[in-house]
C-alpha cells in the first residue's frame, strides 16, 4: 500500500503542482495528462483531521466539542477556517471585532478565565 501524500506545492519554487500520471494497481492501466488534485488535497493535515471528526460526528458541533475536547467557539472557528480554505464564504456576517481582540476573548473563554456571559459582553462592547 502506498502512503505518500500528494505534494501540493513545488518544493523548489512553491508553485502549485499538478498530477500527470494515474495508474491502476489492479490491471496496470496508466493514464497520462494534467489533472488538478481535489480541493481537499490542498488542506493542511490539521484541517483534514478536523473534517474527519466533523463528518464522524455527523456535523454535530456538540459531539465535535466532546471528541476533540475543545469549546463551541473553537469548533466554529475551525469550521469557518476549513470553509474559507476550500473557497467557501461563511454565513457569519456579524460585525465581530477583528481577529486579535476577538481571538483573545475566545481564548480566555476556552481557558475558563471568563464566563460565556462575560465573553458575550466583551464581544458586544468591542463591536462598538
Amino acid at each position: 500500500m502506498i502512503n505518500n501524500k500528494i505534494l501540493n506545492r513545488c518544493p523548489i519554487c512553491e508553485h502549485e503542482m499538478i498530477v500527470t500520471n494515474l495508474a491502476c494497481n489492479n490491471c496496470r492501466t496508466k493514464i497520462e495528462g494534467e489533472f488538478l488534485p481535489s480541493k481537499f488535497c490542498r488542506l493542511p493535515q490539521e484541517q483534514l483531521e478536523f473534517i474527519e471528526v466533523f463528518l464522524k460526528c455527523r456535523g454535530s458541533i456538540k459531539d465535535v466539542e466532546k471528541e476533540l475536547g475543545i469549546s463551541y467557539p473553537t469548533v466554529r472557528n475551525r469550521l469557518d477556517s476549513v470553509l474559507q480554505s476550500l473557497g467557501f464564504g461563511t454565513d457569519r456576517t456579524e460585525n465581530i471585532p477583528e481577529s486579535p481582540v476577538r481571538q483573545n476573548i475566545l481564548d480566555a473563554l476556552e481557558k475558563g478565565e471568563i464566563s460565556p456571559e462575560e465573553a458575550a459582553r466583551q464581544l458586544r462592547k468591542a463591536k462598538k
